[in-house]
This record gives structure tokens, C-alpha cells and sequence, in this order.
């Protein structure tokens, strides 16, 4: 590649990059959790120059907590993802899977990775792929003509100029939802007050944000899990979780609550196994299915009486507060009014999980790249798991009642609509010949540039 300089224009902070004389075409993703990273690979390899803007020192944002996936609907999604030719992100998880093809109340053959240690593979496969991270760098505004966005303005004065820009800025914080929508900052692992909050891209262009609803019609919705250290529980409850990767522990009945459910993001747990039961997950440390609970309750049951919370550090009164803010957008993941603004993730619907803000991302990036060059955008057809999981959340949520409902592959209203549809599956060949019955196959992989 030709030696890279940097042409001023005429504001000498708005720049653009020149290589070897020719202008690069140039895709800025706002935000590097799942959805981002997802985005940015997928835009560099259609074979734009690709930089990626997080507020943070590290990526994958609420991921580095998460730890599951392949679980239910997400199994089908995940796969046509990777038949699409989206395989990165999915091959990392895979690699660091601490258990694979668990069941649990629910739930099926459900793969758990290990938080340690997926974002610096994740960093690492980001950069060996000539994409330029920008972390410790928050933009707080857009400057924007005619509805289209010229650049992006950082917090410390600069001003970024690009082609395509995605806002993958997710929908939890800044610290102000989670006081006056939850029960205060819970010290997560977005570190709003060390980081500066989360920004609204879209929001800047002048496009109002979709809020979601709890039941009760508070706005937002908890995260729906705590992280415990696992070497402070038991000996006997370690070793079932090392083995085993789940372990469920009867609650004494004073201790069941069904009130919670009505709190919690993750619809496909609130049911009545989550109610009588602790649930603990494997993501090297014990990921417990419940969006808080009071440290002196819990240290009251066996096995648990050591027990210190890894995130939030708070969960014994909180928990993050998620669905604050998506970006209306259509089935090409555009958002509405702004011609070279995409969106994913949980910034593009009320949703829940890292497989739906991968599947999405990668659509995303495709597609900010075809925008620049004049190709017919991408959308995937309703045959497919993806595609109608894109198309029909995306007509719910505009109906009345929609902001109360909540979006995953893994459970609840969709799950089942997707085996009423008959789109579930773990059969590979059925996949792929889903896939390639729509001439869809590796479509990710081609250079559009």
C-alpha cells in the first residue's frame, strides 16, 4: 500500500485521508461494543477504510459481561451469519467457549465463552484486519448539511471527516437514566463517570430516539445479570460450574419474588424457574440471572455466603439501565432522514443479546459501504432468520405498544415466532441451503471497492 498523508482542507481540523494520492473512502463506527466491531469488520472487508470511535480504553462494552450465545434462535442466527459470510466475531466466541452445547431452564444448546478474554482477541482481530481504533475518544456532536453528516466533532475540539458513518452507541447510560430510571449509577462496565456518557449520534442529526417501556410504562429496562467472583462461593457450587458450566439452587421461599420478572430486560428469563431458583452461568466468573439482588439475602444461602460481586460492583441495589435510546431506521439498517448515517445493535431496536447486535452490524457495515459507492443497498429477505428478525422488529416497534417490547433469538415473542415460521433450526445443510437458495452466500466476503 502507498505511503499514507494527511490533506487538511480548509479547516485545518477537518481532514481527510489521501493514500498514495487517492482519496480513501472512509467508514467511521461510533461506538465498539459487539455491534460496532461487527460493523467495522464487515465495512473494511467491502474494502473501506475503516475507523472505529469508543469512548472507552477497551471494546465490546456491556460483551465484556455477557458471555452467551448459540442458545436457542441464536444458534440459526449465528450460523447465517457465518454462511453470509459474518464469521469473524462468531469464531472468536466459539474459540473461547468455557462450555458448549449446554442446556439450561429455557434454553438449549447454548455455548457460554469466557469475558477474560474474548475483547483482546476481539481487539487483536479488529487491528490485524487495518482497522484504526480510536478509544478514549467520546463524539459529542455531527456536523451535518442537508441531512447528510460531513463529520463527526470529539470531545477534545477535533473534527473527523468521513464518508458513512454507523452509530453503534447502544442504549444504556449516561449515569442520568440509570438515577432517574433505575436505582442510581450500579458501577458497571461502562464506566460513565470515567468515560463520559454514551452520546446520541442520531439524536445530533435531529432524529428523535425511540425509548423503551417497562410493564408499569417506566421508561428503560434493567440489565437483566450480575457477575459474581466465582472463587468466593463454595467449593462444591465452583467445581458443578467448572464441570458443568450451570448450576440452579432452589431459593428458600421466602425469598421467591415474582415482582422482579416485570423489571427485567431479558424477557426469555423471566419466567417461573427464574423466580424459584438461582441460576448461575460459566463466563469464567458466575454470571447470575437476575438483574440485582441484595448482597445480605444472598450471603444467606448455601454455598453463597463469601460471596462479592464482580459487575456491577452495586448489584445489590441496581443494575445498568438499558432501551434509553434507538435510532428509527429502515430494513437496510439506515437510520430515518440521514442518507449516510447506519445503525446496529441495541442503538437499531429494543433488543437483547450479542448475536442480534452482531447479525446486525454486519449488515450495518455491508451496506454503509454500498451507500458510498452508489450499490444497491443490501437487505436480507424474511426467509431468512436475519432478515425478518431486522423487518419485523423494526414494523413492531413502530406500533402503538411497541416500546414495551423487546427483540432476541433466544426466547420470548420472537423466538416463537421464528418456530412458527418454521426459521429455527441446528440443521446445517437446511441452513445452507436457506441461504443459497437466495444467492446469499458469502455476500459479506465481496470487495464492493
Amino acid at each position: 500500500m502507498g505511503q499514507r498523508k494527511i490533506q487538511y482542507s480548509f479547516y485545518k481540523d477537518i481532514f481527510h485521508d489521501y493514500e498514495g494520492g487517492r482519496k480513501l473512502t472512509k467508514v467511521i463506527v461510533i461506538g465498539g461494543g459487539w455491534a460496532g466491531c461487527a460493523a467495522a469488520i464487515s465495512a473494511r472487508k467491502a474494502g473501506a477504510e475503516v475507523i472505529v470511535i469508543e469512548r472507552m480504553d477497551i471494546l465490546l462494552g456491556l460483551g465484556n459481561v455477557g458471555g452467551l450465545t448459540r442458545n436457542n434462535g441464536r444458534y440459526t442466527a449465528a450460523e447465517e451469519c457465518i454462511l453470509l459470510g459474518g464469521k469473524e466475531l462468531f469464531d472468536i466466541t466459539d474459540r473461547y467457549s468455557r462450555h458448549k452445547n449446554v442446556d439450561f431452564p429455557g434454553h438449549k444448546h447454548a455455548s457460554i465463552y469466557d469475558v477474560n478474554f474474548v475483547e483482546s482477541a476481539v481487539t487483536e482481530k479488529v487491528k490485524q484486519m487495518g482497522i484504526e481504533l480510536m478509544t478514549n475518544t467520546r463524539v459529542t456532536n455531527v456536523v451535518i448539511t442537508n441531512n447528510h453528516i460531513e463529520a463527526l466533532k470529539l470531545e477534545k475540539g477535533d473534527i473527523i471527516k468521513g464518508d458513512s458513518f454507523i452509530d453503534t452507541t447502544g442504549s444504556t447510560g449516561p449515569v442520568n437514566n440509570c438515577y432517574k430510571y433505575g436505582n442510581g449509577c450500579a458501577m458497571c462496565i461502562l464506566r460513565c463517570p470515567a468515560y463520559g456518557g454514551r452520546v446520541s449520534i442520531s439524536e445530533k442529526c435531529g432524529v428523535p430516539d425511540m425509548i423503551g417501556k417497562r410493564k408499569d410504562d417506566t421508561f428503560g429496562s434493567f440489565s437483566g445479570s450480575i457477575k459474581i467472583k466465582k472463587e468466593t462461593l463454595s467449593k462444591d457450587i465452583q467445581e458443578e460450574l467448572n464441570s458443568n458450566g450451570v448450576v440452579v439452587i432452589p431459593l428458600p421461599k421466602e425469598e421467591v419474588n415474582s415482582r422482579k420478572l416485570d423489571i427485567k430486560i431479558c424477557r426469555q428469563y423471566a419466567t417461573k424457574e427464574y423466580v424459584e431458583n438461582i441460576v448461575l452461568l460459566d463466563t469464567g466468573h458466575a454470571k447470575l440471572m437476575a438483574p440485582f439482588y441484595p448482597i445480605h439475602k444472598l450471603r444467606k444461602i448455601k454455598g453463597f455466603e463469601k460471596v462479592r460481586f464482580e459487575d456491577p460492583y452495586a448489584a445489590g441495589i441496581g443494575n445498568s439501565i438499558r432501551h434509553m435510546s434507538a435510532a428509527p431506521r429502515d430494513d437496510y439498517m439506515k437510520v430515518d432522514n440521514v442518507d449516510n448515517l447506519f445503525t446496529a445493535g441495541e442503538k437499531s431496536g429494543f433488543y437483547i443479546g450479542h448475536t442480534e447486535a452482531i447479525v446486525t452490524g454486519y449488515l450495518a457495515g455491508n451496506n454503509a459501504v454500498r451507500h458510498i459507492v452508489g450499490r444497491d443497498k443490501l437487505r436480507i429477505p424474511s426467509s431468512t432468520v436475519i432478515g425478518d428478525f431486522v423487518s419485523h422488529s423494526n414494523s413492531e416497534m413502530r406500533k402503538d405498544g411497541g416500546d414495551k417490547k423487546k427483540f432476541t433469538f433466544a426466547g420470548a415473542d420472537y423466538f416463537e415466532r421464528m418456530m412458527e415460521l418454521d426459521l429455527y433450526t441446528i440443521n446445517a445443510d437446511a441452513l445452507r441451503k436457506r441461504i443459497k437458495s437466495e444467492d446469499l452466500l458469502n455476500i459479506y466476503n465481496e470487495k464492493l471497492i
